[in-house]
């Protein structure tokens, strides 16, 4: 077991101590890789070696320094790949590292659902389900020609590799992803146009809250829309100006939503993601005579002090507490 994958406990107002937390991990192996908003992962194949301790221990001191400088637990999965560090993670609860040992990998992947593993989606699930191949246990025993069949030729290759527990993924040092994202998934299969703008408006006021709190400004907003069926329509809008303004942000996804002229549409869950994350310092807002725009944002200024002192729920738009 040599690979992390850490998962910090942060609340959204905290993601700005994102940095802070993979510069923890960059005291003990300088190949860490971000997957914001609050994981990482992080490669300890030197480090088990200068440390003399292997990763689970390695992943004990990492988390007790977490909660002693950062005031910040974290679930840890450890594998001998970036994949089966994923996968661990899922099993995993804060103050318990969940690890998997090489010669434990087939024990570990035989009884899940081959949905579980990544890069597999639900049309490919289906597919794979509808012969019989509903664990990862029988993918791997089915023979490579007839997955080749089913999904084709590449991805029939990767995908008896991963569910034998090959894992040819590596950890790419990066720095945090210029980008945030957020999901309202509904309790049901949801027609209601109104219980959808209410999930928009719900996640556009959450990604202007962070953006803010990271000091950042987006320059592109993406709607994804799922529907019952899993399949997925997604729409980008680049924005008149760079802004972390959350009513800019609900306006965009409301004129994306708009465009997409849905009728009786069964939606899953709608997404939003900002993107291309800039300072706010080098940002500009073109100035207006609207006394409504002011208004506007001297009331965002004062519900963002209310939500870092009371908590994110404490302010909310008066659709959302209805």
């Amino acid at each position: 077991m040599t690979i992390l994958c850490v998962r910090f406990q942060l609340p959204p107002t905290r993601e700005a101590a994102l940095p802070e937390l993979l510069g923890l991990l960059e005291e003990f192996t300088p190949v860490v890789e971000a997957l914001p908003p609050d994981r990482a992962l992080a490669d300890l194949r030197g480090a088990e070696r200068y440390f003399k301790r292997d990763a689970v221990e390695l992943a004990s001191v990492i988390r007790v320094r977490a909660l002693a400088l950062h005031g910040v637990d974290c679930a840890i999965g450890a594998g001998p790949g970036p994949m089966l560090a994923r996968m661990a993670l899922k099993d995993a609860r804060p103050g318990v590292t969940c690890a998997v040992s090489g010669d434990a990998v087939a024990d570990f992947l035989a009884g899940r659902p081959v949905a579980a593993l990544p890069g597999v989606g639900g049309a490919t699930a289906r597919v794979l389900c509808e012969y019989g191949l509903d664990t990862l246990g029988r993918v791997a025993a089915a023979p490579l020609s007839t997955l080749q069949r089913l999904v084709g030729a590449k991805a029939g290759r990767e995908l008896h590799e991963k569910a034998n527990g090959v894992d040819r993924g590596r950890v790419v040092p990066n720095g945090v992803s210029n980008s945030l994202a957020t999901e309202r998934p509904f309790t049901r299969d949801e027609l209601d146009p109104d219980r959808h703008r209410r999930a928009l408006l719900s996640a556009a006021e959450e990604l202007g809250s962070r953006l803010r709190a990271l000091d950042k400004v987006c320059r592109t907003l993406t709607l994804t829309v799922r529907y019952a069926d899993r399949t997925a329509t997604t729409r980008s809008r680049t924005l008149g100006e760079p802004t972390a303004h959350s009513v800019a942000l609900t306006r965009a996804a409301y004129d994306m939503y708009e465009a997409l002229g849905l009728q009786r549409a069964r939606v899953r869950s709608v997404s939003l993601r900002a993107e291309g994350l800039d300072p706010a310092e080098q940002a500009s807002h073109q100035l207006t005579f609207d006394p409504t725009d002011d208004k506007l944002r001297r009331i965002e200024e004062a519900a963002d002090r209310a939500r870092a002192r009371f908590g994110p729920l404490a302010v909310l738009p008066g659709t959302l507490a209805a």
